[in-house]
């Protein structure tokens, strides 16, 4: 019992250093923007094309990781992505054509996506009870890599240049890398062949599509939140160094949250907990609308990072438990239609943004959080009788 204890908890490292390696890896593409205009004069525009692979990458990481983790277990999987990582973040540092970074951005989003599911798959899997605790905390290493990369490129980027410290990075992925070389993982659930039929008919499983709808609307209200509060604050006339404070806090937030998470939910109910932040979320929403001041943002901030922090490990700890002989692929499909609704909804808040103004924000993030607060209620009349809720 003892040497299987220890394996179990090896196996956590192996999943909380992959997502610590996501968080890293995808807060630091700005660093990589930022090298890629100054080797080749490119200007914005240019540069966001370039990493327009980078969705193409994480949706293809996200259909295929499922399937694979399901026949041929996790170990292959997270050697395979976190090598794709390695491997593009060297062509970004070393390399010296513009195909060469289109390239490098789908790798980085294939092997993000594939480990940020992986991952959660396997820590569900690892959890015999209490599957969102154990998924809070893994969240929590997420949010570790996403705030210490910026400290780490700010604390070089005057002592060495940008490719050297991309290059640094790449070192830093051959950590967890050669970590899972040595780790023993659980065996594939189906080594003499994919029951294609079984998995197919996830697709028409009502529970899990609507589990992966309060996803759809739990990503996107997480990716628009980081991708355009900084500009509607500055639209109330706040600084650009405030209102990066603001979303900084927002973001330390939902880490600590998570980490009270993987406490709170050994001993309480998962929807008294779902249903707690879906209000903190609309709080939020209604308090970063009536906000006029710095303070006001700030509280803002905190209240829809709090807010934010348990639908994905609560969501997904049921996903786990409802289809867990086929948990790879059943959270394949949730994490397939969270990506599609991060993309769809970003795209929307551009548009309606470039047509009547960013003053709209507030009121798009109070109607995410309304449908997963709809959407969640039908879920627990489909499943109250199966599991624990």
């Amino acid at each position: 019992m003892g040497k299987y204890m220890i394996r179990k908890n090896l196996v956590f490292a192996s999943a909380c250093m992959g997502m610590l390696l996501f968080g890293i890896v995808f807060l630091s593409l700005g660093t990589v923007s930022t090298f890629i205009q100054e080797k080749f004069g490119l200007d914005k525009l240019a540069v966001a094309s370039l990493a327009s692979s980078l969705p193409l990458g994480m949706l293809m990481g996200s259909l295929l990781f499922g399937p694979m983790v399901d026949r041929f277990g996790y170990k292959p999987l997270m050697l395979i992505s976190t090598g794709f990582i390695l491997l593009a973040l060297e062509m970004i540092a070393f390399s010296g054509s513009v195909w060469m970074f289109r390239v490098s951005y789908f790798l980085i989003g294939l092997g993000g996506g594939a480990i940020n599911g992986g991952t959660n798959a396997l820590v569900a899997d690892l959890a015999s009870e209490s599957k969102g605790a154990k998924l809070s905390l893994l969240g929590v290493f997420f949010g570790i890599g996403a705030l210490g990369m910026p400290l780490i490129t700010g604390s070089l980027i005057h002592v060495m240049p940008y490719n050297t410290i991309i290059g640094l990075i790449g070192g830093i992925v051959l950590v967890p890398l050669l970590f899972i070389v040595f780790v023993r993982f659980p065996e594939p659930k189906y080594q003499q062949g994919f029951p294609v039929h079984q998995a197919l008919a996830l697709l028409k499983e009502p529970i899990l599509l609507v589990m992966g709808f309060i996803l759809f609307f739990e990503s996107a209200l997480e990716g628009i939140t980081g991708n355009w509060t900084t500009s509607y604050l500055k639209g109330i006339s706040l600084s650009d160094q405030a209102a990066i404070f603001a979303l900084s806090a927002e973001v330390i937030t939902i880490g600590t949250t998570r980490l009270l998470l993987s406490r709170l939910l050994r001993t309480v109910r998962p929807r008294i907990i779902l249903y707690t932040c879906f209000f903190l979320l609309i709080t939020g929403s209604v308090t970063l609308y009536l906000a006029n001041s710095f303070a006001g943002a700030v509280a803002a901030m905190i209240i829809i990072g709090a807010g934010s922090a348990a639908g994905f490990p609560v969501i997904l700890g049921y996903v786990g438990e409802l289809f867990a002989d086929l948990s790879g692929t059943a959270f394949g499909i949730a994490m397939v239609i969270a990506l599609v609704g991060n993309t769809l909804v970003n795209y929307l808040v551009g548009w309606i943004s470039a047509s009547s103004g960013i003053r709209h924000f507030p009121f798009i993030l109070l109607f995410c959080a309304m449908m997963m607060l709809v959407l969640f209620s039908m879920v627990l009349k489909m499943v109250s009788h199966k599991i624990k809720t």
